[in-house]
């Protein structure tokens, strides 16, 4: 019955038989192109201006096309090229500044020319439908009569030469230039993958979010921070108090008021009653004054009390979580703490709203700050778009062109099987536990009142439990950072699964597990920064698993001596581009060189892929197979 719906709609697009065949002649044409170039990135948290130059300089791809492209031209006319494409306001305002009227003429006739080459160049891989579809609408015309050339360009050059001229003459040529960066741009990212973690320590979240949001074909794999910014929409308190501590921690807090337009009166105002400024709870980021400096280590110490009352509620009332070895306020009055067989002494306490006999009840004001708090986020219009694009573009893994793609990992115990999550008498693991953990946060994300319930629970499960395959670890010990001196009661640690991905046995058992060529396929994984200072190498699992957190968060780029990975495949293979520090425009202008250096990860000859090949490639074939079965029983009239 649906088949014969599905037909009688396909016959609806189609008149007659002339455009069945056209198109099955197009699909199968394009199916014969190469393959679109994939764009993988991890771990943005927050870093806007970082991605944004990785995606405006196609991650170091547009210099190299440039190369290829052009190779008569020097260096600094292609570092100028690959500037203006990247940053072509930028580039005209100083063009503007440095040059007179009849130089600037010049320049702009130049760089046209050579950004019109450049777009021919990128576009020779893709259908004239495609290219015409990524043209700016306004100048669509011009453009596609200056990039397909019928016969010798010297035929029409004096044509080409007075378009290009009117323009300039009519004061169009930064207009068009900025069009032609923004279509080259376009062009070099076919597809871009989110492998998880765009929120939390960076303080441009809502600005990353915006970019991503206007990007032409991209998927999103959930990251741990991720799904605490989904479980604060969803209604979890102790996922929003956890937000808005680490928003206090690295400085953030009041770009969430401004960016979201989050109330944080009542938090500031019971905050500055109950706490004294305390040095160790100065944010880690962030440029402050004394007083506000002071008055944020009031706020981050009420949010620390606050989230560590709330997590205790929820570990109390999950006691499936197993978590009952995090509960730390019992002790806290006694100014030390048991670990295992050691006591420690607790410092930088700040536990005088902590009844010894209720230690995890909220008092009426903290609960009056948390349900402000929580009520202010979940009605924010921002954060309701925001969520919705993660949740419609997101999943908890991806497969797409015969790989793998999750954030975190895969539980494993130490014999290297899927480790086992139980909940409600039902045992999860490996491909099963991650769809799992994606049913119940849909539905808590999906729910119209803010009661907390096993949904919500199971999405801060998801960023802080041992068995979470966002988090991996065995403890988060963020209480052990704040109020124990010994750093070796810091560590968290690793699930199994971090050893044992170096072999390559691992990557065969978990590509075989979600149904993959083993031989052929590769897993995608974010979440741990690589320590590249040290020596560690993002390719791990024999070469098929390839970790792709290289610290685009400027927390972590002490430890990992970069600035980030972006993973490449295109119809050749994988390549990875390591990203420096990126210091800002004026800089980069100055310097006119890259950032980022190239190193082809895949070094053993392959046949170049053609979207037949891909996860598109597939549904296009699906379609051919439907239009002929269509053509064959002659359901078009005449």
């Amino acid at each position: 019955m649906y088949k014969e719906k599905y037909f009688e709609e396909l016959k609806k697009e189609f008149n007659s038989e002339d455009e069945i065949v056209t198109e099955i002649v197009n699909l199968e044409a394009i199916l014969n192109l190469p393959k679109g170039t994939e764009y993988f990135i991890s771990d943005i948290h927050g870093e806007y201006d970082g991605l944004n130059h990785i995606l405006k300089t196609g991650a170091g791809i547009i210099r190299e096309k440039i190369n290829d492209c052009f190779p008569e031209m020097n260096e600094t006319e292609k570092n100028e090229l690959n500037f203006t494409v990247a940053y072509p306001k930028y580039a005209l305002e100083k063009r503007q500044l440095e040059q007179d009227a009849e130089e600037l003429t010049q320049w702009y006739f130049g760089m046209i020319t050579r950004m019109i080459g450049l777009t021919q160049f990128c576009a020779s891989k893709y259908s004239r439908s495609k290219v015409r579809k990524s043209l700016p609408p306004k100048y669509a015309y011009i453009i596609e009569e200056l990039l397909y050339v019928e016969g010798s360009p010297k035929n029409k050059q004096k044509y080409y030469e007075q378009i290009i001229s009117k323009i300039i003459e009519l004061d169009r040529a930064q207009d068009l230039i900025q069009s032609l960066a923004g279509t080259i741009q376009k062009m070099v990212i076919d597809h871009i993958h989110i492998v998880g973690d765009v929120f939390d320590r960076g303080r441009k979240s809502n600005q990353v979010l915006e970019l991503l949001e206007h990007a032409h074909s991209l998927d999103f794999q959930w990251g741990n921070h991720d799904v605490l910014w989904l479980g604060g929409y969803a209604g979890s308190q102790a996922c929003i108090a956890t937000l808005f501590r680490i928003a206090t921690r690295y400085g953030y807090i009041y770009d969430l008021e401004r960016e979201y337009g989050i109330n944080l009166r009542a938090l500031f105002t019971f905050a500055t009653q109950h706490y004294q400024a305390n040095p160790a709870f100065y944010p880690k980021a962030g440029d402050f004054d004394q007083n506000n400096l002071d008055l944020l280590s009031q706020v981050h110490q009420a949010l620390t009390i606050i989230q560590f009352k709330l997590e205790g509620q929820v570990i109390k009332r999950q006691p499936e979580f197993q978590m009952d070895d995090r509960l730390f306020l019992d002790e806290v009055q006694q100014g030390k703490i048991q670990l295992g067989d050691q006591e420690y002494p607790l410092e930088n306490g700040c536990f005088q709203m902590v009844d010894a006999d209720h230690p995890y009840e909220l008092t009426k004001e903290e609960q009056e700050v948390i349900d402000s708090l929580s009520y202010s986020f979940r009605h924010s219009p921002k954060i309701k778009v925001h969520v919705n694009f993660i949740l419609e573009k997101g999943s908890m893994y991806l497969i797409y062109n015969n790989n793998l793609l999750y954030h975190g990992c895969i539980p494993l115990t130490e014999d290297g099987d899927f480790d086992q999550f139980e909940y409600h008498g039902q045992k999860y693991a490996g491909k099963d536990l991650l769809t799992f953990f994606e049913r119940h946060i849909r539905a808590g994300a999906a729910k119209k009142t803010s009661d907390e319930d096993d949904d919500t629970d199971l999405m801060w499960y998801c960023w802080i439990g041992k068995k979470s395959p966002l988090f991996g670890r065995t403890a988060m010990t963020t209480f052990e950072r704040y109020f124990i001196a010994d750093s070796a009661t810091h560590k968290e640690g690793d699930n199994p699964y971090f050893k044992l991905r170096d072999r390559l046995s691992t990557a065969h058992y978990i590509l075989r597990k979600f149904g993959l060529d083993e031989r052929n396929s590769y897993i995608i994984n974010g979440h741990t920064p690589v320590k590249v200072s040290e020596g560690e190498s993002p390719i791990k699992g024999g070469g098929q698993i390839i970790v792709i957190d290289g610290g685009l968060s400027k927390a972590y780029q002490k430890s990992t001596g970069i600035a980030g990975y972006t993973l490449i495949n295109n119809s050749y293979g994988f390549q990875i581009v390591t990203h420096m520090p990126f210091q800002g425009i004026d800089d980069l202008y100055e310097s006119q060189t890259q950032s980022t250096s190239l190193k082809r990860i895949i070094d053993r000859d392959l046949p170049r892929r053609n979207i037949a090949d891909t996860t598109i490639g597939t549904e296009l074939k699906r379609q051919v197979d439907d239009l002929k079965y269509l053509l064959e029983t002659d359901g078009i009239s005449h």
